[in-house]
């Protein structure tokens, strides 16, 4: 399957109030989300720079998020080999994935856009064709991102949605403080994958269950962190305040979260410029049978809520 090339990459403008996004037809990127004028994630201002970008910027990222050790799942009693992208692995669904394909901007009203995408039997090597929607509504100060996947046969689906949080900041996300609904995540082999065992985040010097700034964790942030909330929207899964006074809320549904403090980022941003929280389902889910599926069926389809809300304490 072939990215889209194209010179002509539709843009979705939506406000309310104090608040403002662009939403890009490439990938169903953010391009960006702004609050009184001040920039909360990073984002490029030519949208054919997100053609080349190999670090998912704002991007809805799958089929499957994160890592598929292997490159291959059995499902059914049927062997399928995906296209590796990370040494021997998948990672965010290949190197055609979601984030490199073109979506239809459907829908657009000044506080709403609605984006879709049909992902063909054996994209990327994943069986069965899948129709995606990507719902974005702003109701200022709050964000929603409405992910729905509608399979024609069973397969895996697991999205998540790759902004790079700053909330403002242009000198990088250490001093930052985060807290997590959580005290727990998982263990991850030497290549990034998870194979089943979860790590008491205390011990490994990882604990976000308080206020803690990102600088001071024990090592660079790549982590799923399981969720103690049980998919319930009413209670926030993560909490993220930037020096400037400005906060934001995260609700979702889903069971955990890859928190990211980027350290692998490259010019035009420098490392540790923002930091990602990608809500989504286990990674390695098919082929780690302790953890939850991640197979939707034609009578089980997908649906991810999140909800990012932005408050201000001042400078």
């Amino acid at each position: 399957m072939k990215r889209n090339d194209s010179t002509d990459i539709p843009v979705a403008h939506l406000q309310d109030g104090d608040m403002r996004v662009s939403v890009l037809g490439h990938g169903a990127v953010t391009q960006g989300w702004w609050y009184k004028g001040r920039a909360l994630i990073l984002g490029y201002d030519d949208p054919l720079h997100y053609l080349d970008d190999p670090f998912y910027r704002g991007a809805i990222v799958g089929r499957v998020a994160n890592r598929i050790g292997g490159a291959g799942f059995t499902l059914d009693g049927a062997h399928h080999a995906l296209e590796p992208n990370d040494g021997p692995n998948t990672l965010h669904g290949g190197p055609e994935g979601l984030s490199r394909q073109p979506w239809q901007i459907e829908r657009v009203s000044p506080r709403e856009a609605v984006l879709a995408h049909v992902s063909p039997d054996g994209a990327g090597g994943f069986p069965g064709t899948v129709r995606f929607e990507l719902r974005i509504r702003l109701d200022c100060p709050r964000l929603t991102y409405s992910i729905s996947a509608w399979p024609g046969r069973p397969t895996p689906i697991s999205i998540a949605q790759h902004n790079y949080y700053t909330l403002g900041s242009a000198r990088g996300i250490s001093e930052h403080r985060l807290q997590l609904a959580s005290d727990r995540h998982l263990e991850l082999d030497g290549q990034g994958i998870a194979r089943g065992g979860i790590v008491d985040s205390a011990s490994a010097g990882l604990d976000f269950s308080s206020p803690r700034r990102i600088g001071q964790a024990a090592t660079d942030l790549d982590h799923f962190f399981l969720f103690r909330t049980g998919g319930r929207l009413d209670q926030p899964v993560a909490t993220l305040a930037a020096p400037s006074g400005l906060t934001m809320t995260v609700r979702s549904d889903q069971p955990g979260a890859q928190v990211y403090s980027a350290a692998h980022l490259s010019a035009p941003f420098a490392p540790h410029a923002g930091v990602c929280i990608e809500p989504s389902g286990h990674p390695n889910a098919p082929n780690v049978a302790t953890f939850p599926s991640i197979v939707c069926t034609p009578d089980k389809p997908y649906h991810q809520t999140l909800v990012l809300e932005i408050s201000e304490t001042g400078a």
